[in-house]
């Protein structure tokens, strides 16, 4: 079966977040309008500013960008109308129509369950559902739920897009090649850099890599071998990248890294405990990183 992509339709995202909002800009930058959907009116306001930020400091200024549209979950049915593709980013609302729908809550099998089996519910048949999960793979997610058409499940998590493109698309045991081929045309017309993940990987490719590092990285520091900011440093002067792990380890989420550290060690048995019960030290205290001013670094209280 050879499936297209009728041109200029929009792009439905369910999460108006740090994710959604850059989802937001790729989905938007080759004309197609985006209907962005949040519980939160702050996060919708805040997404159209970043989403202009983005566009002006962009390399193709005078690219045809599409209309970013918000709804609140009420009106969720009337942004799907005219979509192709929908994407859940985050749980602020719960999705429904057309041609793609993309998942990015915390990293709980829990969470992912109860909205994959919504999405499975209420989106057509034939519109192809996605896991943005980092860790959890859509064999793990759809295990032991009676969906009405598992043939359009599959994973594609992004990273840091526009700065950092890539996108790994995955499917699952029974997922239509069909739509592995569709996401990929479709992510590289739309700016992304995708790679296809042939067999079944926790991690995908490169979260599967990082996940060694970071776990290394805190197992030293649990140990007393360094301070995370030594690590860090030897690490950035060593790879020359621009931040160590636990300056990513920050930015990701204390409460996220432990919850996918928890899910390598339950799936894999032979995980360390040394590294979950380092990060949980920080979490009692309730230093979770950036995002709570505080994590192995002080960021301040706003």
């Amino acid at each position: 079966m050879v499936l297209t992509v009728t041109p200029k339709k929009s792009v439905t995202l369910i999460g108006a977040g740090t994710q959604g909002r850059r989802l937001a800009f790729m989905w938007s930058s080759r004309g197609n309008d985006v209907h962005l959907v949040d519980g939160q009116e702050a996060q919708l306001q805040a997404s159209i500013k970043a989403i202009e930020e983005f566009r002006q400091s962009s390399s193709n200024v005078n690219a045809s960008s599409g209309r970013i549209i918000t709804h609140s979950p009420e009106t969720l049915r009337e942004a799907l109308q005219v979509a192709w593709l929908v994407v859940e980013v985050s749980n602020s609302g719960i999705i429904n129509d057309q041609k793609l729908t993309e998942k990015c809550v915390p990293e709980q099998i829990e969470l992912k369950t109860k909205v994959i089996s919504e999405l499975d519910a209420l989106a057509p048949r034939d519109t192809i559902i996605a896991s943005n999960s980092s860790s959890y793979s859509c064999s793990e997610i759809l295990k032991g739920l009676n969906l009405r058409n598992e043939r359009r499940f599959l994973s594609a998590h992004s990273y840091w897009p526009p700065e950092t493109p890539e996108i790994e698309i995955m499917g699952h045991e029974t997922t239509n090649p069909s739509y592995i081929t569709l996401m990929m045309e479709q992510c590289k017309a739309h700016g992304f850099s995708p790679f296809h993940v042939k067999s079944p990987s926790m991690g995908y490719i490169y979260n599967r890599i990082w996940a060694a590092i970071k776990r290394e990285a805190l197992l030293a520091a649990s140990e007393g071998a360094a301070t995370p900011e030594e690590i860090d440093n030897i690490f950035k002067g060593v790879l020359k990248t621009p931040k160590g792990p636990f300056e990513q380890m920050d930015v990701v989420g204390l409460d996220v890294v432990l919850d996918i550290e928890q899910h390598y060690a339950d799936a894999r048995g032979n995980i360390p405990s040394a590294p979950r019960e380092y990060l949980q030290k920080f979490l009692d205290e309730g230093n979770l990183g950036v995002k709570s001013g505080r994590g192995f670094y002080d960021y301040g209280t706003s």
